[in-house]
């Protein structure tokens, strides 16, 4: 092949209507390939964008030598479309990503090159293989076919030990179609930043410890602050996209009272579980830092479920969380996930009480996916419960699997009932004379979005009711 020097980064959006479709942020993985190869001197740009916009934006892609290619389970049937056409034009394709981490051999169908797990050292590695037509044997993480079509898969990437090594994302490389990165309720751009990877727990329905690991690892505060003072905190908001913020409750307090010391005054958010409120020295921290909202995986108030899914936590937990996180006027937004076997109709209204007894400011009750590289995924496989493969509908709001106590149908309707119960316009109102108008606010576009996505998947909610085992549900209404 010619000589590489011109590299394409894509990460296609969603073709589907979700709950953060107007809030979506990329993912930093392919920014940071990019910046990696733009220190290498290699020309580089990047594209967050819906498929039509990609391929509006490379009509021309004469001068392109290869197009890389990050995909989750629900962005991965888009991911080949673009693979299939850019390898149409005679370019190279590799793609990488959580889903094809998994499934290379599928991937491979599509593209040259699968890189599984992180990818930033594998990806540099692989290009100067290409360029200077050597083995691709040495390349760690690499899946590709040789000469006679067989699929070889290369030793495991190990994780990167050393977080600072990695460079800070460039945004200027990503075309957004003239979009900041991501407009929330302020009208402030959002900066996705992650400050650790891995996780020790083990939910089932969580494919983050097989991608990244068990052992947490972290960047140094020097190296954290040093990136948020790239930033303008009166144009720019922060969304830490660690899985588990307060993994080390000592360093992140280290960061915290940095963040104060310098007075760096940015909002942020991030993702917690709820053993936080056992630290109101933390939570203080979090509060005088800029914490604006605190995205929590509350996940069920069923203990049966809770167990289920090896979350370890109780519902007393949940509770305490949610007290001591108001105390300290922060947003809540609860993350509750439907369908395990313990789950019933009564179970999930329940969790749906809950959340609006309790005051929970914003929720998501997310349909429970058989994600790729999941403990829950190859339960289902394994008792032929999946209702099929068509990956672009795996986005936790379409349902994928038969449950246990319940049909398919009575699952999906237990979503769309939950949100408009939550989302009603009397508990809207509630919440505005309450005076948590950001609830209100996100709320009102939750309201919508509800009915909205009900007459955007007609077509997915006839199929559902035809399934074998249905009850007769009245049909769903908007």
């Amino acid at each position: 092949m010619n000589h590489i020097k011109r590299i394409v980064f894509l990460e296609p959006k969603s073709e589907k209507m979700h709950i953060f479709s107007r809030f979506d942020l990329p993912r930093l993985g392919n920014i940071i390939l990019a910046t990696i190869m733009k220190n290498k001197n290699y020309d580089v740009k990047a594209y967050f964008l819906k498929a039509n916009e990609i391929y509006s934006r490379l009509a021309d892609c004469s001068t392109v030598d290869l197009i890389a290619i990050s995909a989750i389970t629900a962005t991965v049937t888009v991911s080949y479309k673009l693979a299939d056409y850019f390898r149409s034009k005679g370019i190279k394709v590799v793609i990488g990503g959580p889903h094809v981490s998994f499934n290379p051999e599928e991937a491979l169908e599509h593209a040259d090159f699968c890189i599984l797990g992180e990818g930033e050292k594998s990806l540099p590695m692989l290009v100067d293989a290409l360029n200077n037509n050597t083995s691709l044997i040495e390349v760690p993480g690499l899946a590709w076919k040789d000469d006679y079509e067989e699929i070889i898969i290369n030793e495991k990437t190990k994780p990167i030990d050393n977080l600072d090594s990695i460079p800070y994302p460039d945004f200027t490389l990503l075309e957004l179609n003239g979009k900041a990165v991501g407009v929330g309720i302020r009208k402030k751009e959002i900066v996705p930043m992650q400050t650790s990877r891995g996780c020790p727990f083990d939910c089932t329905f969580c494919s983050v410890t097989s991608m990244f690991g068990r052992r947490f690892r972290y960047r140094s505060i020097p190296n954290v602050i040093g990136e948020i003072k790239q930033f303008n905190p009166k144009k720019q908001a922060i969304f830490f996209y660690d899985d588990n913020f307060t993994s080390n409750v000592k360093r992140t307090k280290r960061l915290l009272r940095e963040m104060i010391r310098l007075e760096l005054n940015f909002i942020w958010s991030t993702q917690v579980r709820v053993d936080i409120a056992k630290d109101p020295e933390l939570l203080d921290l979090m509060s005088k830092a800029g914490c604006q909202i605190l995205y929590i995986g509350f996940e069920s108030i069923d203990p049966k479920a809770l167990k289920e899914m090896k979350k370890r936590q109780s519902v007393e937990e949940i509770k305490w969380a949610i007290k001591e996180i108001r105390k300290r006027g922060i947003h809540i937004h609860g993350m509750f996930v439907f369908g395990f076997d313990a789950d019933t109709p009564q179970t999930l209204r329940a969790s749906v009480d809950f959340a609006i007894k309790e005051k929970i400011d914003t929720v998501q009750f997310l349909i429970l996916t058989p994600f790729l590289g999941t403990e829950f995924y190859a339960k289902m496989e394994e008792e032929n419960r999946l209702i099929d493969y068509q990956w672009d509908e795996y986005d936790a709001h379409h349902v994928k699997f038969l449950p246990k106590n319940m049909s398919a149908w009575e699952l999906q309707q237990a979503q769309f009932e939950a949100h408009k119960r939550f989302y009603s316009i009397k508990q809207l109102t509630s919440r505005l004379l309450r005076g948590r108008k950001l609830a209100f606010l996100i709320g009102l576009y939750a309201h919508r979005l509800n009915k909205k996505w009900i007459r955007w998947e007609s077509k997915f909610l006839n199929v559902i009711k035809t399934i074998e085992g249905l009850t007769k549900s009245s049909p769903m209404k908007a």
